[in-house]
């Protein structure tokens, strides 16, 4: 199966349907881009993360009452993505608690004080990962959730927190149902698991998904902590469910079956830790890591560890930026030059642009589509409106996404082939 296929035969996780995972614990699953969790107890109902548009969660909310028309008497955020919390506003009634983790942070909104913001850029390149400008049929899947979903009030539904929950664990009570909130640091900080002891349910959020995890968002965003998320599997793995409910992708069963699983995300990026480590301590960049770290097959052929959302390359490079810094150890890089000067002194030495554009097409002929691109950008410092760069680079980022499994590589580069295209 190649890449494309592989990434098409993904989608099978997100078959839309309410799943009952244990007696009165629900998960709709392929609603939009992420889960939505329901218990259902004495007189009311818990909601576990509200997904990511006012639209979604109306829909999830209907098939939900199907089940239970009881009131929602709490909404938990797993974290503060705002794929989990943006649609709140439509679950919640009078009354209703909405519970995080007291560090609980909302990524890819201002910040309250008014300080300066990345948000542009972080919110265009999610546009590029997410495929928001693409056709149903060019986005696949997102990775990690259906590629068509409904989008209308995304991001608009939020409702703060009204409870905050701060140690290691809280044990509590709501409709009747006893369970654990416990402090489980991975892909955000803030991160809540749900431990319903006495049905050995675990709802985990974003801490497992079946993918390689995103330890370092092509989107941008806080350093992920790989250290710690290893650490919270294994609080995790020690609780011994017999229920897994991830954030996104289907649920898992069986306790063999999930520890299993746990174990592997865990010792992948343990394993990924080390390799970074070991490569650095050789002299090794960031460049020279993405090239060279790579999960042994043990762990690379699992099914919940192909490269359909995070990216191990791209992980290589967060940690060495999280852990060693921006310096790569090689004074050339101290005071580089700048890149259009970079990229006129490239062109001149190549023979001028008219020898780079051709260099261009023939590597595009060649079925050298990175090598490609990277000669047009050489050309587009120089004239970002270059017609013929422009055009070039467009196909060379086609036949890349192409032969990606990768879903935030696939749809970024299709994204800005686009923007190329249309000037």
């Amino acid at each position: 199966m190649n890449p494309f296929e592989e990434l098409r035969a993904h989608s099978a996780e997100f078959r839309r349907e309410v799943i009952e995972c244990a007696p009165g614990i629900y998960v709709a699953v392929g609603f939009a881009a992420s889960n939505v969790g329901m218990l259902a107890g004495e007189g009311g109902v818990v909601i576990v993360d509200s997904t990511e548009s006012v639209r979604a969660a109306k829909n999830i909310r209907a098939e939900l009452r199907e089940i239970s028309t009881d009131p929602v008497r709490a909404i938990l955020f797993t974290h503060g993505h705002r794929d989990h919390v943006s649609g709140a506003e439509v679950f919640a009634e009078a009354g209703t608690e909405i519970v995080a983790r007291a560090n609980f942070f909302r990524e890819l909104t201002p910040p309250a004080d008014g300080r300066p913001w990345a948000g542009a850029a972080f919110l265009s390149r999610a546009r590029g990962q997410f495929g928001m400008d693409l056709s149903g049929e060019q986005r696949v899947n997102l990775g990690i959730g259906p590629g068509d979903r409904p989008v209308e009030g995304l991001g608009a539904g939020f409702v703060p927190p009204t409870r905050f929950i701060s140690g290691a664990r809280a044990d509590v009570a709501f409709c009747g149902i006893k369970m654990s909130l416990l402090a489980a640091p991975g892909e955000t900080d803030d991160h809540m698991a749900v431990w319903i002891a006495e049905r050995r349910a675990l709802f985990c959020g974003d801490n497992f998904y079946k993918s390689f995890p995103n330890l370092s968002p092509i989107r941008g965003g806080r350093f992920r902590d790989f250290n710690q998320w290893a650490d919270s599997l294994d609080e995790l793995i020690a609780l011994d469910a017999e229920v897994l409910i991830p954030g996104h992708t289907r649920p898992l069963f069986g306790a063999q079956n999930i520890r299993a699983a746990l174990s592997d995300y865990r010792d992948a990026i343990r394993e990924l830790i080390r390799q970074c480590a070991d490569g650095v301590n050789a002299g090794m960049g960031p460049e020279e890591l993405a090239a060279t770290v790579k999960l042994p097959p043990s762990l690379a052929e699992k099914p919940h560890l192909r490269e359909f959302y995070g990216c191990a390359a791209w992980a290589a490079r967060g940690w060495f930026s999280g852990e060693v810094g921006w310096f790569d150890g090689n004074p050339t890089n101290l005071f580089p030059l700048p890149p259009r000067e970079r990229a006129a002194l490239l062109a001149d030495s190549m023979g001028g642009a008219e020898k780079v554009l051709a260099l261009a097409k023939k590597a595009l002929d060649e079925n050298h589509p990175q090598w490609a691109a990277e000669l047009c950008d050489i050309l587009l410092r120089l004239e970002a409106r270059s017609e013929s760069a422009r055009r070039i680079k467009a196909d060379a980022l086609t036949r890349l996404a192409e032969n990606q499994i990768n879903a935030c590589a696939r749809n970024y580069c299709l994204s800005e082939a686009k923007k190329l295209r249309e000037g």
